[in-house]
């Protein structure tokens, strides 16, 4: 006997049919739209919609966690981004009446976050949203930081996309992903500069390819592998907007010929869980010859990743963190330490080892 539609889990929603994540699977949908037409019948009103299980959680304030990202891929640069699992921001936001603001800043590098509402990337996201949707509020804002600033793990797209997913929820309003992308390119554009990379791994979760910026066009790529990723983040800090002044103004056709072809292999090697092909495929032509100088003991670091079972090795983002894609938790965690005794005492660091994160910012 087939399974039945999955329920949600939320208070407000428990019980009810959760719409099948494969629309064009006919069997699954006629369960869900059954059970669906019972459940209007029984509930006739319900809460609108937010990211996770489609409702909106209390009206006036809302708690989302957005997840680390890796900008660029390796070969993919401004185009390819990567959710991962275990690090990230949390941002509570609270309409209010009074001016709005920002209560507090907590965790990971909060001394260096702005406190003023018109320069912190949660809350210019949140602002837009609220001018987007035709509903231009007050709020405060909480935020609790799990990403370092400059540190290349997304951290201004993170706290971008918790802070428009939070105005959002807060106020109750159906919403696309759509809006909060729109919403949350303009606090990472007034924070780190216009590209998405990061803000469309943070909101779709997995692999994404954005398209197009001029207008918005993201694209969730698929991910057949349960490959784990190891982020290693020296203890230097590199601004976005530093790095790419190092970056070449023009290439040649003799980069940008194995850079396209090394992007569309390594989107292929995700679907398909091909190592093999990520090993030869995760080569930059591009920003990483430029940008390797500005992270300490970066080519002996890559090194040792590689020689300790990494699939491949290269710059997150702008940098210093550096990451690898390895086959388990355990190759991960032995990948780590020897990049840890390469860098040796050149900087402190920090490391992590976590699965893709096959979920993108969602409510708390």
């Amino acid at each position: 006997m087939g399974k039945g539609p999955r329920r949600n889990k939320c208070v407000k929603h428990r019980g009810r049919a959760r719409r099948p994540l494969a629309r064009n699977d006919d069997e699954a949908y006629q369960r869900w739209d059954t059970v669906r037409r019972r459940d209007e019948v029984q509930r006739p009103s319900q809460p609108a919609e937010c990211s996770s299980c489609f409702c909106a959680g209390p009206k006036g304030r809302a708690t989302v966690f957005a997840p680390a990202s890796i900008g660029n891929v390796g070969p993919g640069f401004d185009v390819l981004g990567l959710a991962v699992a275990g690090l990230g921001d949390v941002v509570s936001l609270e309409l209010t009446k009074g001016p709005t603001r920002i209560a507090s800043i907590t965790g990971r590098d909060a001394d260096l976050v702005p406190r003023d509402p018109a320069r912190n990337a949660a809350a210019i996201a949140a602002r837009a949203w609220f001018e987007r949707a035709g509903e231009p509020r007050s709020f405060t804002l909480r935020i609790r930081k799990g990403l370092p600033v400059s540190g290349g793990l997304g951290g201004s797209a993170a706290s971008s996309v918790a802070g428009a997913l939070a105005a959002a929820l807060a106020t109750g309003q159906r919403h696309d992903r759509a809006s909060i992308l729109d919403a949350a390119f303009a606090g990472e554009s007034a924070v780190a500069g216009r590209h998405l990379d990061n803000v469309a791994a943070c909101v779709l979760g997995g692999l994404t390819l954005v398209r197009s910026l001029d207008p918005i066009d993201v694209v969730a790529l698929p991910v057949n592998a349960k490959w784990w990723v190891v982020l290693f983040t020296p203890g230097v800090r590199i601004e976005t907007k530093a790095a790419r002044k190092v970056l070449p103004q023009r290439v040649g056709r003799e980069v940008w010929v194995p850079q396209m072809a090394n992007t569309l292999a390594l989107a292929h090697a995700f679907a398909t869980g091909d190592g093999a092909l990520l090993s030869r495929a995760l080569d930059d032509h591009f920003a990483e010859p430029a940008r390797a100088r500005l992270i300490p003991r970066f080519a002996e670091v890559k090194a040792a990743a590689l020689a300790a079972g990494a699939f491949g090795c290269s710059i997150s983002g702008s940098g210093p963190t550096m990451f690898a894609i390895v086959p388990s938790e355990a190759v991960g965690r032995r990948c780590a330490a020897a990049m840890r005794r390469a860098l040796g005492r050149a900087a402190p660091s920090r490391a992590h080892v976590g699965r893709i994160a096959r979920r993108g910012a969602h409510a708390k």
